[in-house]
């Protein structure tokens, strides 16, 4: 072989080394840089579904109080209801009363 076949196959190695080099030096960094993306995108997302808890969990309590203020109202509504019945009725019972006492 001759001198200049030598340095060129030498020069060619070389080139190939710093390639490879280049190549592996930036694969290294576009891996971490996914990998940093990854977690900043996981962090988001926790972010995010930690913020639409609270939301769900505060509509809930609203939900909630509304229904008890509801079912209160509504309980106290068929208190009142039963209360003018048994007034009456007892009102019935007490002229019953007095009647058979009287026609006694």
């Amino acid at each position: 072989m001759s001198l200049e076949a030598i340095k060129a196959i030498s020069e060619a190695e070389e080139n190939s080394k710093v390639a490879k080099a280049s190549a592996i030096a930036l694969s290294k960094k576009l891996i971490a840089e996914a990998e940093e993306n990854g977690k900043l995108a996981v962090e988001d997302a926790k972010k995010k579904a930690e913020e639409e808890i609270r939301d769900l969990k505060r509509k809930a309590g609203e939900k909630a109080k509304e229904d008890a203020h509801n079912l209160s109202r509504t309980t106290e509504n068929r208190k009142a209801s039963m209360q003018v019945r048994a007034n009456s009725r007892t009102e019935e019972a007490a002229s019953l009363v007095i009647e058979r006492i009287v026609n006694s």
